[in-house]
């Protein structure tokens, strides 16, 4: 899709965009919000806020209401951290997914692509950062020349999808509004990398970060900063105020439709409508349509409750299908809200990952062993835990693709994932764990009863109702489960470390991947999938940490990703594909249990172009993001 030299969504923008001068209808509105600033002379009009070229968007083309300007939305998270969700739904970005997971300028104007290797990225002259300074090719070049290639705010140097066969682009800026990247070596991933839930942020606002930067600030200015803040160093400054994922710093400027409000950690963060953001629809109002969101930091336990007392106007995150039939009552009740029930997109629901690389020599050389990890998969009674924990409503089966990818074969479901006990006991025997003591237990090689901890984040109860049946399935045939919830944080550190013996988690984020869909999550690139985090850390520093991958399957999962990378036709790319996942059908890397379960929901009875039928997605999707909440309204214009 992206090998020849093209320019077709570039193209497709160009229907999407239109000039100021030549949109048609009223003149732009200005937004009440912001009204008092205009007047008092604070903010120019939108008019001379908006690009020379915003993106113009049609609803009606897209089967959505026009909506008005204004109001508050309430939603929750659980953690502090997590206000970083207003980047993930706001989900800007200079390439973006639409809801066919199709790539679409967004904050590009357009962009074109060379064969893979040479990628040119047009801007919109006269866009603006939130704070009112340009956007221009500078805050690229300041990313790439004074971040990502200085060791001191960059230790490991430019992100991986930076590198092309072990190489960096040649980078240039010709213009204010062109940047251009150039490889020797195909890097078909790079577009695709750029509309991530959680962006690479390949850019900076330049003008605001440079009075932190050694290179730019006085040394006198830069010392009382560093004093001020408490740290040791100007890049330890620098890295402090360069947070434009984690969205902390309420004085960073940003591009997304929502900007931090807020100062340091509250109970609640508010965020107010971007003035200069990028988007219009086509009756020329500025998006976002909303005004504010608010965001209440909660207990985990309470998210169900407080969305049953009508306190969220747009809920998802913290729920899961237990909650349903409370969220059913709140709506009887009268609370003011509808429950939808999304798709989800994650390979699976729940997933045990077995770590190939964990410390203990004999466990390591255990769980190494195939026919091991097919028995446990085949001792787990999947259908008795969809009927006693999802109603039946999920699809239990191994972990692969869902159908509405290209690649999804039912066989792979079905592989290894059928209720078979006396497999299992045969299997466990031929890897040499015949051996039981007096309670059943089987011994392994050492001796020791073969107790299996598996550990969890301890944030989903469905989780642990799951292990709990699986505790008796894998009893007998001989398997100790021991579950042991956990921080996420330590969880990972521990898996990471090679001190967890297995873990649980989702399946693969991107349950729904297309042709030109990276397979790297297939292959052993990243310590984050559980099952090999020494082989992923490998590959991640080019092998100044971690282990080399040292088994056959994993070896040849790499050299079908390089065959991806290197393929000139979606023929080639399918064929890597499909090798891949029938790897990981036979290998049982990550033990699926069930996929599909509906994700609710709760969606205001005034909040519109909601849409009832979605799927809620971290990878590719951003959860709400690509479903554009900009574009969501109050219908009275007040939340």
């Amino acid at each position: 899709m992206f090998n020849a030299r093209n320019s077709i969504l570039a193209l497709a923008a160009t229907l999407l965009l239109t000039p100021l001068s030549s949109l048609a209808g009223p003149a732009f509105v200005e937004s009440a919000f912001w009204q008092d600033e205009v007047n008092s002379g604070n903010m120019p009009p939108v008019t001379e806020r908006l690009p020379q070229s915003p993106l113009v968007v049609d609803l009606a083309a897209k089967g959505r209401d026009f909506g008005v300007q204004g109001g508050t939305l309430n939603t929750m998270v659980t953690r502090s951290k997590d206000i970083r969700q207003m980047v993930v739904y706001g989900y800007a970005r200079l390439v973006g997914y639409d809801t066919q997971y199709l790539l679409q300028p967004d904050i590009l104007l357009g962009f074109e692509n060379e064969g893979n290797r040479r990628y040119t990225l047009n801007l919109r002259p006269g866009h603006r950062w939130s704070s009112g300074d340009p956007f221009t090719s500078a805050d690229f070049e300041y990313w790439w020349q004074d971040i990502a290639q200085n060791p001191l705010l960059s230790p490991a140097g430019p992100p991986d999808f930076m590198y092309a066969e072990g190489a960096l682009p040649q980078v240039s800026f010709p213009d204010a509004t062109t940047v251009i990247y150039e490889w020797d070596a195909p890097n078909p991933q790079f577009l695709q990398n750029l509309a991530q839930a959680r962006p690479p942020f390949i850019y900076r606002p330049a003008n605001y970060l440079k009075q932190f930067h050694a290179d730019y600030a006085s040394a006198e200015a830069l010392a009382e900063e560093v004093d001020y803040a408490r740290v040791k160093s100007w890049a330890a400054l620098h890295n402090k105020y360069d947070n434009m994922y984690k969205f902390d710093n309420h004085e960073l400027p940003t591009l997304q439709p929502w900007i931090n409000a807020t100062a340091g950690k509250k109970i609640r963060h508010q965020f107010v409508r971007n003035p200069y953001y990028h988007r219009v629809d086509s009756k020329g109002v500025q998006l976002p349509y909303i005004d504010t969101v608010e965001m209440e930091i909660v207990a985990a336990g309470l998210v169900a409750a407080k969305s049953n007392a009508g306190e969220a106007d747009l809920q998802a995150r913290g729920l899961g299908f237990r909650d349903i039939p409370i969220l059913r009552k709140g709506e009887t009740d009268g609370a003011g809200y509808k429950t939808f029930l999304w798709g989800t997109g994650a390979a699976s629901q729940i997933a045990i990952y077995p770590n190939l690389n964990v410390a203990d020599p004999v466990w390591r050389n255990v769980l190494r062993d195939v026919r091991v990890r097919r028995a446990l998969s085949v001792s787990i009674n999947r259908a008795a835990i969809n009927r006693a924990l999802f109603f039946k409503l999920a699809k239990p089966g191994a972990m692969t693709v869902l159908e509405q990818s290209p690649f999804f074969d039912p066989e792979m479901r079905k592989a290894w994932a059928s209720f078979d006990p006396e497999l299992a006991n045969r299997l466990l025997d031929e890897a040499g764990l015949g051996e039981k003591d007096g309670y059943g237990i089987r011994r392994l090689p050492d001796g020791r009863p073969m107790e299996l901890v598996v550990e969890t984040a301890g944030e989903r109860q469905e989780v642990e109702n799951a292990l709990q049946i699986i505790t008796d399935d894998w009893n007998d045939v001989g398997v100790k489960l021991i579950m042991r919830p956990l921080d996420r944080d330590i969880l990972r550190n521990r898996v990471f470390s090679g001190s967890s013996m297995a873990s649980v988690w989702y399946g693969w984020d991107n349950g729904l991947p297309q042709n030109y869909t990276s397979p790297a999550y297939l292959a052993p690139t990243d310590q984050v999938f559980l099952a090999w985090p020494k082989w992923g850390q490998y590959y991640q520093t080019a092998g100044a940490a971690g282990e080399a991958p040292d088994m056959a399957p994993a070896q040849r999962l790499m050299e079908l990703m390089h065959d991806w990378e290197n393929a000139t036709d979606d023929a080639g790319r399918a064929a890597a594909w499909h090798e891949m996942l029938k790897i990981h059908a036979d290998q049982v890397y990550g033990i699926g249990i069930v996929s599909a379960a509906p994700q609710p929901v709760v969606v205001s009875d005034r909040l519109r172009n909601v849409p009832e039928k979605a799927i809620w997605a971290w990878e590719p999707g951003a959860h709400f993001g690509i479903y554009r909440p900009d574009e969501f309204f109050f219908e009275d214009g007040q939340g």
